[in-house]
């Protein structure tokens, strides 16, 4: 029986993945280095900014005090960069009511910072919806490891096994598979065929709906 769902927001909730990669250049090139959207997606997606910035300043050791000053950097430039484009993935704001109306709690599970959970809810005013906020300030271990998802159904007081997660990551289904839920992974980022470890694969959420979900949680494979 689904018990929950548990979102992931960049990428998922919002394709604005694209902006964050932008924002990742224009901190690169402040610094006359260049990344790709190829190197984005590998091995940054889906990851905190503490564990971003290692790898970017992979060599040099980072005080807490300058994974914040990077952190607080790049992230205004990506709320600069997306401000004007912000909209839910297509199909999201139906699902979302739709379990809020049947009592189905919503937890959003994020490794990004609460700043940012801000500027979406700011922009797209549905955090009456959601149950729990799980973000990376919350958590020691970032997406692949469980403990965001586990501390989502631990919050929401539910078991993950009886749990639907959104990803668009492959850092997040890993994530997500590996607390036990089952998982459906959006293409907004990653071709179909990179996010086969999902028990499911959509371009946006309308063709989900509750039967879905049920059905997927049921689902024994």
């Amino acid at each position: 029986m689904l018990a929950a769902a548990i979102f992931d927001l960049d990428g998922t909730m919002v394709n604005n993945n694209p902006y964050h990669i932008q924002a990742w250049q224009q901190f690169y090139t402040l610094r006359n280095r260049h990344i790709s959207e190829a190197e984005y997606k590998h091995h940054i997606n889906g990851k905190t900014n503490a564990d971003v910035l290692k790898y970017v300043f992979a060599g040099e050791t980072l005080s807490a005090e300058q994974i914040a000053a990077y952190t607080d950097e790049k992230e205004a430039l990506y709320r600069t960069l997306y401000a004007p484009h912000i909209q839910p993935l297509k199909g999201l704001l139906p699902l979302l009511h739709s379990l809020h109306a049947h009592g189905i709690p919503i937890a959003m599970a994020t490794s990004g910072i609460p700043v940012n959970i801000d500027f979406f809810f700011e922009h797209i005013p549905i955090r009456h919806l959601f149950t729990e906020i799980v973000n990376s300030t919350h958590i020691s271990f970032g997406k692949p490891h469980p403990e965001i998802y586990l501390a989502a159904a631990r919050k929401l007081g539910v078991s993950p096994t009886h749990c639907v997660a959104f990803e668009d990551a492959v850092p997040g289904i890993a994530s997500a598979k590996n607390a036990g839920c089952k998982v459906v992974a959006l293409t907004t980022t990653h071709a179909a065929e990179d996010l086969q470890e999902a028990h499911a694969i959509e371009e946006d959420f309308t063709t989900v709906n509750l039967t879905y979900l049920e059905n997927l949680v049921g689902a024994t494979t």
